[in-house]
């Protein structure tokens, strides 16, 4: 088979058929439902003008304009956030440390057992509730911080399966040529790390994007909250606002995974790398490992921090 290997045998001419069925089979249930759905719409007038006249005004859109800021404002502070509370927390995971590595443990199982929704309220309703409190907690940051707090604690458990599933010759190779403990975690297991995970962290952010919807429950008015504001005008076309909602999430999120996939195929290896030795995970180790001895090299002198 030219050098290509399968884990799966390669199906006969009855499972190929059996296959067939099943598809068309699924793509005309997918239709009917789909058709159904329109049908519905139709029959209840959800595709009357009267019900999409609100959406001629250009007051109506430039709100849209706001709210849609406001989401994704929301989200690259909590991306940003998370990203960094993911690499802190993960680093702690791993630390060969007990006395680092079992409260990080801790603090992560924890906010990962609490969702969202409550760790906004928390900040935003618990915080502005103690009494002769100064402080007044506006629902941006309470969006911003549960999101940063429950998506890092996520990340940083997707960071430490991706460290501790790297060789462990890797680190001892680093260990080999003189680098300390963060210079093998900064130079060697993390970018190894990162570019494995890079599906997984993608993955997290669209749900850290989609999660900002919930920020219309402490009143933050991003594009749910101004969907539900259209959904009271004359017509209540909730169902109108709705669709269009979902519309520009869906692009963003295409466009959230588009970026992901650009950086996937940029960061998956080098072109000198692919040229030299046809683009093997050996030769990617060893680049690795070639970066790290010129990083050391010129740093001038070793890093002693431990972890």
């Amino acid at each position: 088979m030219s050098g290509a290997s399968v884990l799966y045998d390669v199906p006969g001419p009855r499972a190929v058929r059996r296959n067939l069925i099943l598809g068309v089979v699924t793509v005309l249930v997918v239709l009917a439902v789909i058709g159904f759905v329109v049908y519905r719409f139709a029959v209840t007038g959800q595709f009357d003008a009267s019900r999409w006249n609100l959406f001629t005004y250009t007051l109506v859109w430039q709100g849209m304009a706001q709210a849609l800021w406001a989401t994704v404002s929301a989200f690259l502070a909590a991306a940003v956030g998370s990203l960094v509370l993911g690499f802190v927390l993960a680093i702690g995971r791993v630390s060969e440390h007990a006395w680092v590595r079992v409260p990080v443990t801790v603090v992560i199982e924890l906010l990962r057992a609490v969702p969202v929704l409550v760790m906004m309220m928390i900040f935003y309703y618990g915080i502005n509730s103690i009494p002769g409190s100064t402080f007044r907690m506006t629902p941006y940051v309470a969006v911003v911080i549960g999101l940063v707090l429950y998506n890092g604690s996520v990340l940083a458990e997707a960071l430490r399966a991706g460290i501790e599933a790297l060789p462990k010759g890797q680190k001892e190779a680093g260990y080999a040529i003189g680098l300390r403990k963060s210079g093998v975690m900064a130079f060697i297991l993390l970018p190894q790390a990162l570019r494995a995970m890079l599906p997984i962290i993608v993955s997290q952010l669209v749900v850290t994007l989609k999660d900002t919807a919930l920020g219309f429950i402490i009143t933050y008015p991003e594009l749910i909250y101004y969907a539900k504001y259209l959904s009271g005008q004359p017509g209540r076309p909730l169902l109108q606002a709705g669709l269009i909602v979902a519309v520009i999430y869906i692009s963003m999120c295409l466009i959230l995974s588009g970026v992901a996939k650009w950086l996937e195929v940029r960061t998956r290896r080098s072109p000198k790398v692919q040229t030299g030795h046809g683009g093997n995970a050996a030769a990617d180790d060893e680049a690795t490992l070639t970066e790290a001895i010129a990083l050391q090299r010129g740093m001038g002198k070793r890093d002693s921090t431990s972890f």
